[in-house]
């Protein structure tokens, strides 16, 4: 037996089994021991807390656009008023002046008529008692030379392209003769005009101011708070939403468990169980309930395996000892015909002696199969001790030497220095080692190898066990572990189903690579001492 460090590689499939007897528990405490939830980390009293914030916010926010709009309108009334008072007074300059009106504004005598004034006014008439345009800021309104040297005015009714006139019925029976009375606000969009009578010793005059209007800003101040408002509500919504997707998430998440669930999977926990409300509270509960029963299915699994276990240890041991009496007999004669009855002739001796140990490897081989069968009902009484895992496996492969050696199978060994001690039973870990070497061996034609190897790690020492054997195909590797099952013709499968009981006695893992003409690796890691 070679030990030169040789390693078994390919590709595999993997299975790992662990074995041990822990019994997961609920995740998380979720909360579960809260009986309530304060009011304001419910989600009822968040939306009524956001709710109210955002009607506080609106009608804040419309309380200030209305102060901005009174004051921006108090602000237009004061400019036009301020215009309009300036028109009205370069008017009457206007008549008591032998300049016309555009040279009175350009001599600048008239401190209140300034820029800001001037941009208000667009024209200014003055209009006589005649209902004639007398004078005006617009050179198209200014009075033209007759043909015999007279001035000629124009009649104000020929002046189609005036604004209406506002407040026209204060006027009487004068506002007859202004051809923009009739008129609204809506045919002229960019001006409106007020008309003031002057009594003069010529009669009376009216002075007729038109101011310029922009009635687009004025569009824009009646809509901004309508857009301020749409824009809280758009808020408001948005936030709306929100609340309501992380209020649903959690139904929708309660909801997916619940299914699966119903489909069997009992490990499935639903995430929202930190929350602070109703949601958190039912999804720590529904948390609660599911690792519940899933113990709750776990320990009945393990009470009908215990119970199983139980009728067929009994079963066994009472079809055993039936069997094993007839066995002990079959034996004892086979021995009593091979020492008292062997023909004497050579050739009739050498068969009846083949015959006869046929006989007794038949019955050794039941005698075995019940011992298997014995083994696996009744659960090991370990005797645990720290023991060289080394030793172990060695007094093992001693019993395979032989074998391997006739069929020219080559058995390496590697163990890496300062291997510890684990904590186990020594006869039964030499019973998984026999198992497994046995295997891989019976598992090999003439001429394979055995590759055996030991190594150390923080909380466990790993054995690995590899043959380059036929392997084992990807649907029977999820079954080998299962007792009763066997590739073998003659096999009981409870050999593997025994390592496996022993390795979770041991609170120890094992798991199994291998394919189809691959060969198989078995590693098995043992807790420490």
């Amino acid at each position: 037996m070679r030990e030169d460090g040789k390693k078994f590689s390919g590709k595999k499939r993997v299975r790992e089994n662990k074995i041990s007897g822990e019994i997961r528990t609920a995740a998380g405490d979720g909360g579960g021991g809260t009986s309530g939830v304060n009011f304001f980390k419910t989600f009822r009293g968040r939306l009524l807390i956001i709710l109210a914030g955002l009607l506080i916010a609106t009608l804040g926010v419309q309380y200030y656009l209305n102060l901005k709009n009174e004051d921006e309108n108090r602000r237009v009334r004061e400019r036009q008023e301020q215009a309009l008072v300036a028109g009205i007074a370069l008017g009457v300059t206007g008549l008591t002046s032998r300049d016309p009106l555009t040279e009175i504004v350009k001599q600048g005598s008239q401190e209140f008529f300034n820029e800001r004034v001037t941009r208000r006014i667009k024209d200014i008439i003055i209009i006589n008692d005649e209902w004639q345009v007398y004078d005006a800021l617009n050179p198209d309104y200014f009075p033209t030379e007759g043909a015999d040297g007279e001035t000629v005015y124009r009649n104000l009714r020929d002046l189609t392209d005036l604004p209406p006139l506002l407040d026209a019925e204060r006027l009487g029976e004068d506002a007859k003769n202004f051809p923009n009375a009739g008129k609204t606000e809506d045919d002229v969009v960019d001006a409106e005009a007020h008309a003031i009578p002057i009594q003069t010793n010529q009669g009376r005059f009216y002075v007729m101011v038109i101011l310029r209007t922009d009635k687009s800003k004025a569009a824009w101040r009646a809509a901004q708070p309508l857009i301020y408002t749409l824009s809280i509500l758009l808020v408001s919504t948005a936030i709306t939403i929100f609340l309501v997707w992380r209020f649903t998430r959690p139904i929708a998440n309660l909801s997916n468990a619940a299914r699966r669930v119903a489909e069997g999977n009992l490990g499935v926990r639903v995430p929202d169980d930190r929350r602070g409300d109703e949601m958190g509270q039912l999804a720590a509960r529904f948390n609660e309930m599911t690792a519940e029963l899933e113990k709750k299915s776990e320990l009945e699994t393990k009470l009908q395996e215990a119970e199983k276990s139980a009728v067929v240890g009994r079963l066994g041991s009472a079809i055993a000892h039936e069997i094993r009496n007839p066995l002990n007999y079959i034996n004892l004669t086979l021995d009593h015909l091979r020492a008292k009855f062997a023909p004497e002739e050579t050739a009739k001796r050498e068969d009846f002696g083949k015959l006869t140990s046929q006989l007794k490897s038949e019955v050794a081989r039941i005698n075995q199969q019940i011992t298997d069968f014995l083994s696996y009902s009744r659960p090991p009484k370990l005797n645990l001790e720290p023991i060289d895992v080394s030793k172990v496996i060695k007094d093992s492969l001693r019993l395979v030497e032989a074998g391997a050696e006739d069929r020219s199978i080559e058995i390496n060994l590697t163990e890496k220095s300062d291997v510890p001690k684990v904590y186990g039973d020594a006869e039964y870990l030499r019973s998984v080692f026999n198992n497994l070497f046995i295997n891989a061996v019976q598992a090999m034609e003439a001429g394979g190898r055995v590759d055996v190897a030991i190594e150390s790690f923080e909380n466990y020492v790993k054995i690995e066990v590899a043959d380059t054997g036929v392997g084992i195909s990807e649907e029977n590797l999820t079954k080998i572990f299962e007792p009763y099952f066997s590739t073998k013709e003659t096999g009981t499968g409870l050999g593997l189903a025994i390592v496996k009981r022993i390795i979770d006695e041991h609170k120890g893992i094992i798991g199994v690579e291998s394919g189809l003409k691959e060969g198989t690796k078995f590693t098995v890691r043992l807790p420490k001492a």
